[in-house]
């Protein structure tokens, strides 16, 4: 009876573990072998060793894009996370409609990043943007926030944390309500202060939530690319603030070198195995399960 229910199991998901063969590992793997290659996309690859993935290592281009993508994890990791946690304790005590506003701080979540990115655009403009007519009323002047080098980057990590703390707000929300009620009424019997609570309760038991945030929050960040992609486009600066992501886009589609562009997206993957890696060896010092 369970070898013939095992059985009906494996048939169902057969085309799903067929799809991911062919379809995921199937595709990482003729990428890779791509990444050995000159393909241009129309002629026939021909095998080049590691040339292209030597040709990373020595391009400016690379290192900058480098740089501009750790600034980014730099100033947006933080930011979101404390923000994030913030709104979450917030939207976890008892208010009314916390329901409703659980459900606004959601919203700008599930809307598309192009769209997100225009309505920025638009706010940040250093003419008729919000964000400047505000600054203006105080007696300051605003930059030009997309044009100035500057400046284009806080810009982007504005937006972005804007977007994303809704989606972490809710994940911290969920580890927050699965801490028990009992260790707060115990340290008030204690006379406990919300800090000291706060900080010996609420942060210990809530670092396994904040591991997975921070593991999905930096996988994410190392593959920004649409915000940087639609609010640079047609400004001066977009060709100064090249990501990982924006740089094997041009590569790939621009440029016309597939190749290339493959091995830096393998690059790429190297980097975040590494960091990822990092992270779970380093959870074990300050990650605490009950």
């Amino acid at each position: 009876m369970y070898k013939s229910k095992g059985k009906i199991i494996v048939v169902f998901l057969l085309p799903s573990l067929l799809g991911l063969l062919v379809f995921k590992i199937g595709s990482m793997l003729y990428s890779l072998y791509i990444s050995f290659t000159d393909w241009n996309l129309f002629g026939t690859p021909n095998f080049v060793g590691f040339d292209n993935y030597i040709e990373i290592f020595k391009n400016e281009r690379f290192y900058l894009s480098l740089k501009n993508t750790l600034y980014f994890i730099v100033g947006y990791l933080p930011l979101v996370v404390i923000l994030s946690l913030g709104i979450a304790m917030l939207l976890n005590t008892k208010v009314k409609k916390v329901t409703v506003y659980r459900g606004l701080f959601f919203l700008p979540v599930i809307t598309s990043w192009v769209a997100v990115s225009m309505i920025w655009k638009g706010l940040l403009n250093p003419e008729f943007g919000v964000i400047n007519a505000i600054i203006r009323l105080f007696g300051g002047t605003g930059p030009a926030w997309l044009q100035d080098p500057g400046f284009v980057m806080p810009a982007i990590i504005m937006t972005s944390v804007w977007k994303d703390v809704g989606f972490l707000a809710i994940i911290f929300l969920g580890g927050l309500q699965g801490i028990s009620r009992s260790y707060y009424e115990a340290a008030e019997i204690d006379c406990a202060s919300k800090w000291q609570q706060f900080k010996s309760i609420t942060l210990p038991l809530l670092s396994p939530t904040t591991f997975y945030a921070l593991i999905i929050t930096i996988i994410n960040s190392f593959q920004v690319f649409d915000q940087i992609w639609v609010m640079t486009s047609g400004e001066p600066t977009a060709n100064l603030v090249p990501v990982m992501v924006t740089e094997i886009y041009k590569n790939s589609f621009d440029y016309q070198k597939m190749g290339y562009a493959t091995a830096l997206s393998w690059v790429l993957f190297g980097i975040i195995i590494v960091v990822t890696i990092f992270q779970n060896v380093m959870q074990k010092k300050w990650v605490h399960y009950e």
